[in-house]
């Protein structure tokens, strides 16, 4: 009897071992896990010092930059920008002239470029896990993108040190969390290594995509008199807004050799700067200063030691469709439907015309006799127009849910219009609205509504009648929503062309 109990007693105390070592497994992973994630939350290091360190002071000093800069109506879209990163009360209210051009735009990924202040090393270093951290909240990092870029070229890394108390990355934060909703970070310093300005523009090439948005810290002159500050900042704006890289690189060797004194640097992201440039080579782009300013400027300025700032953008000119486009899409959208209802197959189809290649939004709208038989479209297409167009076309057909779907039997007498858009606008006055030139989306918590640019003139009705209209049909709300401050209003332009014509 002693000797079974003593086995059941040594069985039982094997047990236990085995099953307390596997909870010990269980919890040493997961506070390993928790470590990780810990580590991997990159703290703010100039809260406090560039910026305010608690949330309400910063939003509100965001929000009163932001309101002060005073911008020209910008056609296109924000490809890239050049923005300063001193201090907020120095430099802050520059910036804000570049952030301002992206409120209301949609942007999923921004690539930060700056030049190392903290750390010498060679390359360039990319934060490629977890997230940024501001009193704002935390702003993710785009991991994909980030591992993409570092597996591309051996000069390309992750050193956290590097990031841990560089501050031209993170200042840029708080005012791209106030004008953007829903966008990831990949934050890139570099080193000392001239030769990473060509590895950095040849890898960004092939990964970034439309709804990709660079920024290049940097400001310009550092410490010279007020007036010779804006000397050879005026040269390097100009070698900047030319768009040629050499010419830059010329004209920052020259200014230079000038020998101005207490001149210690003329650009300290010259290398972010060239990233971008060079990225924009060969882009349809126009490049604008939004504002220039330096130190000297705001009340409490030494004028005899300034450091100069400039907000300049990079701006995607609006790409108008030849005949030759216009006809392609159209002939596409016919196809799909007439493929799709027929043999229930979606048409595969492949253009290496670089126009139908670029991701726009875009609505197809069918009608049968002149009467509406179908429409839908998408701001935001995850494919190339002509792919979009496609889509959307099998869509109207059969999805539009004010209408039965498209039969066989019809295909003869369905003629197709076409909408490509420009991107979304937000704006605070309804009454900025253009009759037969805007298109308009209302939004209010999870309501919607959209109506084509065409729809006013088609119906011969004026601006309230087209947004009571909108308010009431598309969205579900009352009919003076467009009035209410809580109704969000965004608006669009877009080039129509139909069979018809």
């Amino acid at each position: 009897m002693k000797k079974e109990a003593l086995i059941f007693f040594v069985f039982f105390l094997l047990i236990s071992v085995f099953v307390f070592g596997l909870f010990y497994k269980k919890g040493e992973k997961r506070f390993s896990r928790i470590s990780v994630e810990k580590e991997f939350v990159r703290q703010p290091a100039v809260a406090g010092s560039f910026y305010p360190a608690e949330k309400q002071d910063l939003e509100k000093m965001v929000e009163g930059l932001l309101a002060q800069a005073h911008i020209p109506k910008i056609e296109g879209s924000i490809k890239a920008l050049i923005v300063p990163h001193a201090s907020y009360s120095y430099s802050g209210w520059v910036a804000a002239y570049a952030y301002k051009t992206l409120i209301g735009k949609k942007i999923k990924r921004v690539i930060l470029i700056g030049n190392s202040h903290q750390e010498q090393f060679e390359g360039a270093s990319v934060y490629s896990r977890g997230y940024y951290r501001t009193p704002l909240g935390d702003v993710e990092i785009d991991e994909d993108f980030a591992k993409k870029l570092i597996e591309s070229d051996e000069k390309v890394f992750f050193r956290e040190s590097i990031h841990l108390k560089e501050h031209s990355l993170e200042v840029q934060l708080p005012f791209l969390q106030n004008v953007l909703i829903d966008f990831k970070i990949v934050p890139i310093i570099i080193g000392n290594q001239k030769e990473i300005v060509e590895v950095l523009v040849k890898v960004l090439k092939n990964l970034i995509d439309e709804n990709t948005l660079i920024i290049a810290s940097s400001d310009l002159s550092h410490y010279p008199k007020y007036e010779d500050a804006q000397y050879v900042d005026n040269k390097v704006i100009e070698a900047i807004l030319s768009g040629e890289r050499e010419n830059l690189k010329r004209v920052i060797s020259q200014l230079k050799k000038e020998n101005i004194v207490n001149l210690q640097t003329l650009a300290c992201g010259q290398e972010a700067i060239e990233v971008v440039m060079g990225l924009m080579e060969n882009e349809n782009v126009e490049i604008k200063l939004l504002k220039y300013a330096n130190s000297g400027d705001i009340e409490i300025g030494d004028k005899s030691r300034v450091v100069g700032y400039a907000a300049i953008a990079f701006i995607g000119e609006k790409i108008e469709l030849g005949e030759k486009e216009k006809n392609r899409l159209l002939e596409i959208a016919r196809q799909a439907v007439e493929s799709y209802v027929r043999e229930g197959r979606v048409i595969e189809i492949k253009e290496d015309n670089p126009v139908l290649n670029k991701h726009q939004g875009v609505f197809v709208t069918i009608k049968k006799h002149d009467r509406l038989r179908g429409c839908i479209g998408t701001f935001e297409p995850e494919v190339p127009l002509y792919q979009a167009v496609r889509d959307m076309a099998i869509s109207a057909a059969t999805k539009d849910i004010r209408f039965y779907p498209v039969t066989e039997n019809e295909l003869d007498e369905l003629e197709y219009e076409i909408s490509v858009l420009s991107p979304l606008e937000k704006i605070d006055n309804w009454q900025e609205i253009e009759i037969g030139k805007h298109g308009v989306q209302i939004r209010r918590g999870l309501r919607s509504g959209v109506f084509l640019p065409q729809v006013a003139t088609e119906n011969n009705w004026d601006l309230e009648t087209f947004l009571s209209v909108l308010c009431q049909q598309k969205a579900g709300l009352g009919p003076d929503c467009y009035k209410d401050k809580e109704t969000e209003i965004y608006i669009f332009t877009a080039q129509v062309f139909g069979e018809k014509e």
